[in-house]
């Protein structure tokens, strides 16, 4: 499987964007994907999380109630819809995803087999 991740940008406090995550593969629908994101002079972390198939999802704290994670399965995509961003949330944001991952490591990035490039956002206050 390929990740292509799009849609980053600059955007100010309060703005909104949406993350594309395309993939290749006929089977993608079957693979649970993640997003995670990275700062300057910080670690990788755990943004969402949708199971594939059943499309049971997961959010870390921080961005619960803003962030909303999607797919489109017959698109090979996933989204993530980001409003009411805030000047922390600028970070290169990743996909990454996995086809037997299980849940209880979503939130772990060496438990993904699959990267994308990464995009960035830009939030300015």
């Amino acid at each position: 499987v390929q990740l292509q991740a799009s849609g980053g940008g600059l955007v100010q406090a309060g703005g909104s964007l949406r993350l594309s995550c395309a993939a290749s593969g006929r089977t993608f629908s079957s693979y649970g994907v993640g997003w995670f994101r990275q700062a300057p002079g910080k670690e990788r972390e755990f943004v969402a999380h949708i199971k594939g198939r059943g499309g049971i999802t997961a959010y870390a704290d921080s961005v619960k109630g803003r962030f909303s994670i999607s797919r489109d399965n017959p698109k090979n995509t996933v989204y993530l819809q980001m409003n009411s961003l805030k000047p922390e949330d600028t970070a290169v944001y990743y996909c990454a995803a996995d086809h037997s991952i299980i849940w209880s490591e979503i939130r772990n990035q060496y438990a993904y087999d699959y990267w994308g490039q990464g995009t960035l956002v830009t939030v300015s206050s």
